[in-house]
């Protein structure tokens, strides 16, 4: 004879039994459905590299990777001269593993690495050739790193070809750039600004539409977009002609329109500018824009209060629906 107690224990079970097989398929299925994809942020090792030099401060490697993980930071994007010595080669792999591993301790990723690309319109072909061949190794450690992208500035005087002649080589061999990209995962992304002799909105899209690759796109940078766009405090409009799919990643600050001594645009935290920084981020959420967003403290005198500003702004953009 089963006592009462028992009895109640056995219904118990029976029941919790029942109700969990009502359940598994609902669960299953939610299971199943794809997690919303969601933008990532990082910050850029440009800003503490430019502000060590600028204004003589010291910014140790591991204190910086440290207030970006405490910050909710998701990756990084490195420069090729900070904080010590070049990128390594592609073949040196247990130098490329060290790198990474840096960054992996502080649950960062490396999302990018930038890039020179003056080699890519050289009037010579041969040194055009000599850049893609550089760029392919850059390419294959990118890889190595676990880089979703790479970052090019085409820097550098015209060397005696006209401007058509330098647009029309550029945008040639970034074709080639964004295959070797693309063969290996990677989207190549460019980004041009007022020191450059390509500086226009003309010359971007001429560019962007020479080169004519899915695998390259281009750098949303508010405070180069708005020089372009006649130094209005409106980059959202470039950024609309430019049109959402064709931006790769982006190089994220505020502006107030002017120059910096070193000739460049005025990158600023946001708030401390005079765009609407939320009102391009809106643009690109509705345009279905989901990479990554790196914060650009490029000269900014303090960095870490940039991206936390900048950030704050990205953060509230999302969660606002």
């Amino acid at each position: 004879m089963i006592s009462a107690i028992h009895r109640r224990d056995a219904l118990k079970t029976l029941a919790l039994a029942s109700a969990a097989s009502l359940l598994a398929p609902a669960l299953r299925a939610q299971s199943l459905q794809p997690k919303e994809v969601k933008w990532k942020t990082s910050i850029g090792l440009n800003g503490f590299q430019s502000g060590s030099r600028k204004y003589k401060k010291n910014y140790p490697i591991w204190e910086v990777l440290d207030f970006a993980a405490r910050h909710g930071f998701e990756g990084v994007e490195l420069v090729g001269d900070w904080p010590q010595g070049g990128y390594p080669a592609a073949a040196e792999q247990d130098r490329a593993r060290a790198l990474r591993r840096l960054y992996d301790q502080y649950g960062l990723r490396i999302f990018s690495i930038q890039l020179g690309a003056g080699g890519a319109f050289d009037p010579d072909a041969a040194a055009r050739q000599k850049w893609l061949e550089e760029f392919r190794d850059r390419i294959q450690l990118a890889k190595q790193l676990g880089c979703d992208c790479v970052g090019m500035w085409p820097g550098g005087g015209l060397r005696g070809q006209t401007l058509d002649e330098a647009l029309a080589r550029l945008a040639a061999s970034f074709h080639e750039a964004g295959k070797i990209a693309g063969d290996h995962g990677i989207m190549a992304c460019f980004e041009i600004e007022p020191v450059f002799v390509f500086n226009t909105a003309d010359h971007y899209l001429r560019i962007l539409h020479g080169a004519a690759h899915p695998n390259l796109k281009g750098i949303y940078d508010p405070s180069h977009f708005d020089q372009m766009n006649g130094r209005t405090g409106r980059p959202e409009e470039l950024l609309a002609r430019v049109g959402v799919p064709n931006i790769g990643y982006l190089q994220f600050c505020d502006t107030d329109s002017t120059l910096r001594d070193g000739g460049t645009s005025t990158h600023l935290g946001c708030g401390d500018g005079k765009t609407d920084c939320a009102k391009a981020l809106r643009l690109l959420k509705a345009g279905g824009f989901r990479g990554w967003i790196m914060v650009d403290e490029w000269e900014v005198p303090d960095p870490y209060d940039a991206c936390l500003k900048c950030k704050r702004v990205v953060d509230e953009v999302w969660k606002s629906g």
